[in-house]
């Protein structure tokens, strides 16, 4: 098995000081966040668990299969209305159809939609990936041609949502709950709640694979040196093939949390993630894990606190303006390497 004598760089933890720079801006982001408004801080940093999951999964993308995948937010919206068509046809001809889970607004068929979804959607990827990427990638295409076959890909999978499930919007069978109060006068909607616990779960479900587990090591190996990891044995396509299966799986675990916890879903839910996705991956650095968790936190809060000032349709556009500081003052993020 491949050995190095550092961390490969898809799990490389940052040194010292990036540690001490991005606990700074989260630090003074989540002051002024609390002393303005405590409620968006909490609702901001649930929406960055969610965000969190789909950037860990373009950051990995990206860490082996080294160009900018601009369809992974479709992936997103593809797991959320495979759910939605679990929930409202295949479920309920079972006989199991639910909603209002104790404190929450759906019931327990949402648990068994999630991992379906999230297998369809990797499925999904992986056909992708054999008839559009693959064939790209042995004639050695360049990452901006790869690039554009992906926005390619995007509106195609769009298209097809659309031709499906039409332009509407749909929700998935839930029940009326009320607001969890916390202290300091804080209401957050219980499924956000759900939203943290299971993004937190299934990052740490992340961890331990890339960690303990042959496939795992074989994916930081490739993406910190795919040349020497497949002269070492590895088969790096059956690994390129891993990278999608978890590239999809996570995006398709974000796209139907938020679908639940936004309490609606419509087409366009990806797409309109895709810059939030982008900046946390560059803010946290791309390629590395443990900053697309950091900058998705960071990227949820801001995005959640400047609705005290701005207008919440302009939510993305404070992605964007991060992004933008980001590659201007910092390209290779806090947790990467200056350029």
């Amino acid at each position: 098995m491949y050995k190095t004598q550092r961390l490969p760089r898809l799990m490389a933890g940052p040194r010292r000081s990036r540690w001490l720079l991005a606990g700074l801006v989260a630090a003074s982001l989540g002051a002024a966040a609390a002393l303005t408004a405590p409620e968006l801080l909490v609702n901001g940093l649930l929406l960055g668990c969610a965000l969190a999951l789909g950037a860990v999964g373009l950051s990995a993308a990206y860490g082996i299969l080294k160009f900018i995948h601009l369809a992974h937010g479709e992936f997103m919206t593809l797991g959320a209305y495979l759910a939605l068509f679990f929930l409202m046809e295949v479920l309920p001809a079972l006989g199991l159809d639910s909603a209002g889970l104790g404190l929450f607004t759906f019931g327990y068929a949402l648990l068994l939609a999630l991992p379906a979804a999230m297998a369809g959607a990797s499925l999904a990827a992986v056909g992708l990936d054999w008839a559009v990427y693959g064939p790209l990638r042995r004639r050695s295409a360049a990452p901006i041609v790869m690039a554009m076959a992906s926005l390619g890909v995007a509106f195609a999978l769009r298209a097809l949502v659309q031709m499906v499930w039409g332009n509407g919007i749909h929700q998935y069978p839930r029940a009326s709950r009320e607001f969890i109060q916390l202290p300091l006068d804080i209401r957050v909607p219980p499924d956000y709640l759900f939203l943290g616990a299971a993004a937190g779960i299934m990052a740490l479900l992340l961890q331990v694979f890339l960690a303990r587990t042959r496939i795992g090591r074989a994916m930081r190996a490739t993406a910190d040196n795919p040349v020497l990891a497949r002269v070492s044995g590895i088969n790096t396509e059956a690994t390129i093939r891993w990278a999608w299966v978890v590239s999809a799986f996570l995006a398709a675990a974000a796209g139907v949390l938020l679908a639940t916890a936004n309490a609606q879903l419509r087409p366009e839910l990806g797409w309109n993630l895709l810059i939030p996705l982008f900046a946390a991956a560059v803010l946290g650095g791309m390629g590395s894990i443990y900053g697309a968790l950091t900058g998705a936190l960071v990227v949820g809060v801001a995005m959640e606190v400047s609705t005290q000032w701005l207008n919440p349709s302009y939510k993305s556009a404070v992605a964007f303006g991060i992004l933008l500081l980001c590659l201007l003052f910092r390209p290779g993020g806090l947790f990467g390497e200056r350029e």
